[in-house]
């Protein structure tokens, strides 16, 4: 097994940042030292054990899967650095290199591969590390495999990135980004052909690939420095060196808003101009938060697309700023996230908070009482069935097609949504947890001749209306859900939270308790995980309540509710998820995270007939904690609450 120090050489001799190279040479050099001298020297000694923790001997690396990549900014195999972005992208080139070269024939073989890469404002200037650097070396990667690569100019919203491919016939995109991770992270979303984020097996086929080519096609540092020399002084004009596409940028950016507000499959239904001559003391008020990233000017522009009352901007945190002053998590969804927006809402008189995550990829929607001013912050399942229940009223209901609506959410979500699709009598699909799955089937949904995908969420406050693309997207989500307010208000007289209660009297009662426990070892999942299953009898004791029926998505699988007893929905040892259903119509699901030290949990408890919310909910606050101790154990297993 190599050492640290060799590992630390090797990657020093590939590593194309200067910043990056000379911070692991200095490692090397004192840990050198160390071991030659057998000084005792403290800080020497800290050097050593950092170098191990870069360079770890077990010769570990940032593991790829199905969210791409997502670390820290930092050398060495196990962060987010210019190596294993140039690595990464090689890997990536050669898989789609690979699977055109076996669905292809000869002549469409002389077609370039077109790659579209976009990349958000995170950036390390201590190691000299950016999405934007991360997205040239990505673009040199691409141009060196013989693909055609459109970079996109500026800092882009996600979205932006799967739309372009569609309109693009693309064959792989990459958004350069760590969402609404601290930020100390980046990350590296990868899109398959299809324009959806890339599934199994797909993520082990590239993760192959990446091994196979570690070893740096070129010098791509030296690529990028002769490119800054010839550029010169245009440098601060233009810090994509000439690389970007501004023109392509901008014509798929209009595309996209025209793609919202189309005649034929649009998301505009005018409440903006309706309000334009009514009472002006009825209507609502909007202030937005970019939370320090780059929606701003997006959320502006669909604002004015969907031709809506202007909000109202919380100016400390409009601008992208990779330092996240005023918020240590970016996370919408993190308690007090909003607290900044919620400020400002009171001190200009505003009753509806909008925040998008630094991406932009997905919404939070907070409303203040005029009457109390108490604030109530909605949960996604709240804002998923609201949006649901919308565009079916307004566009599906009346859509003038053979095909019947369809919409999507996935298996940790409320099943309010379903039960408005039973009632109303559109189309309904559970998925697998993440917008990977969720956007994949409606675009496969979509493309048959029975069905029109119109809307997918996820718990996680990530929507996508209408099918102008299928993955989570806050802008298009945004400009929906401001719509939905102003007709909520003018016409129905109502605050969001009284129609929230409106959808729950007449489709029934939905209470749920979702949350998580931090991880910080991931190898406690499967020992929780093998004592629900107790061998395959699934009898664990739960106090005084009873299961009634079991999901379980690891490895095999099982189903008590099917015929073969096995699940529906795909399974996965490396990420299982199990579901409970108990006798008095409560609904637990447990999974660990696929992106941060989280271990999740979601329990709702649908209220019979009848029966008061309060009654539902008593109910859950009193049954929610026995589910979790019996279940999982938390001291135990070491989960710890947030």
């Amino acid at each position: 097994m190599a050492t640290s120090t060799a590992m630390a050489k090797s990657w020093a001799q590939m590593d194309p940042n200067p910043i990056t190279k000379k911070y692991v040479e200095d490692l090397i050099l004192t840990t050198e030292s160390v071991d030659n001298n057998h000084d005792d020297d403290d800080h020497e000694d800290r050097d050593g054990l950092l170098l191990q923790q870069l360079f770890p001997p077990s010769n570990s690396r940032i593991s790829f899967g199905t969210a791409g990549l997502r670390s820290a900014m930092k050398p060495g195999p196990l962060g987010m650095n210019d190596l294993t972005v140039i690595q990464t992208a090689q890997g990536i080139a050669k898989y789609c290199q690979n699977l055109h070269n076996s669905e292809t024939t000869n002549t469409q073989k002389q077609q370039p591969l077109i790659a579209v890469v976009g990349y958000d404002h995170r950036e390390n200037a201590q190691f000299g590390l950016s999405s934007r650097s991360f997205a040239l070396f990505t673009a040199f990667v691409f141009l060196q495999a013989g693909m055609e690569c459109i970079l996109l100019d500026g800092y882009n919203f996600t979205p932006l990135v799967p739309f372009t491919m569609q309109q693009l016939g693309a064959a792989v995109g990459i958004m350069i980004t760590a969402s609404h991770n601290p930020k100390a992270d980046n990350g590296y979303k990868v899109y398959a052909k299809d324009a959806c984020q890339i599934r199994s097996p797909m993520d082990a086929a590239i993760a192959d690939e990446i091994l196979q080519n570690l070893e740096p096609w070129t010098d791509y540092g030296t690529k990028l420095e002769e490119l800054r020399q010839q550029c010169g002084d245009k440098n601060n004009v233009d810090p994509c060196l000439g690389m970007s596409h501004p023109d392509i940028t901008e014509q798929m950016t209009t595309a996209y808003f025209d793609a919202l507000v189309s005649p034929t499959n649009g998301l505009k239904t005018g409440q903006g101009k309706l309000m334009s001559g009514a009472n002006t003391s009825l209507s609502p008020s909007f202030v937005y938060t970019a939370m320090h990233g780059v929606g701003y000017k997006f959320a502006k522009r669909v604002f004015e697309t969907f031709e809506l009352p202007p909000f109202q901007s919380v100016l400390e945190q409009q601008n992208p700023d990779a330092t996240f002053p005023t918020v240590p998590f970016p996370n919408p969804e993190e308690k007090g996230a909003l607290d900044l927006a919620k400020a400002y809402a009171v001190q200009q008189n505003c009753c509806i908070v909008l925040a998008n995550d630094p991406d932009a990829d997905r919404l939070a929607v907070a409303e203040m009482d005029a009457v109390t001013k108490e604030w109530t912050i909605f949960h996604g399942d709240q804002i998923g069935a609201m949006l649901g229940l919308w565009l079916w009223e307004q566009i599906g209901k009346d859509k003038k097609t053979d095909k019947k609506v369809a919409m999507c959410a996935s298996t940790a979500s409320s099943k309010l949504l379903k039960q408005i699709a039973d009632v109303e009598g559109f189309h309904f699909e559970d998925t697998m947890t993440g917008f990977k799955w969720i956007g994949s089937r409606l675009a496969e949904l979509n493309a048959t001749e029975e069905y029109a995908s119109l809307f997918g969420y996820e718990e996680a406050i990530g929507f996508c209306c209408g099918n102008a693309l299928f993955d989570k997207d806050g802008i298009s989500a945004m400009a929906v859900f401001a719509e939905l307010s102003c007709h909520v208000y003018q016409h129905k007289k109502m605050t969001l939270k009284d129609h929230m209660q409106a959808i729950y009297d007449k489709y029934g009662e939905f209470v749920t308790n979702n949350g998580y426990f931090f991880m910080h070892d991931s190898s406690v999942v499967n020992p929780i995980m093998n004592r629900i299953r107790n061998g395959g009898k699934y009898d664990i004791d739960v106090g005084p309540y009873e299961i009634e029926s079991v999901r379980d998505l690891g490895e095999p699988g099982y189903d008590s509710l099917t015929p073969d007893n096995k699940p529906t929905l795909p399974t996965s040892n490396s990420s299982p998820m199990m579901t409970l259903r108990f006798t008095n119509g409560c609904i637990a699901q447990f999974r660990a995270s696929g992106t941060e030290p989280k271990f999740k949990y979601y329990i709702e408890m649908k209220g019979k007939p009848g029966v008061a919310r309060a009654d539902v909910a008593k109910e859950l606050t009193e049954m929610a904690p026995v589910i979790l101790e019996k279940l999982l154990e938390p001291e135990k297993n070491g989960l710890k609450n947030p």
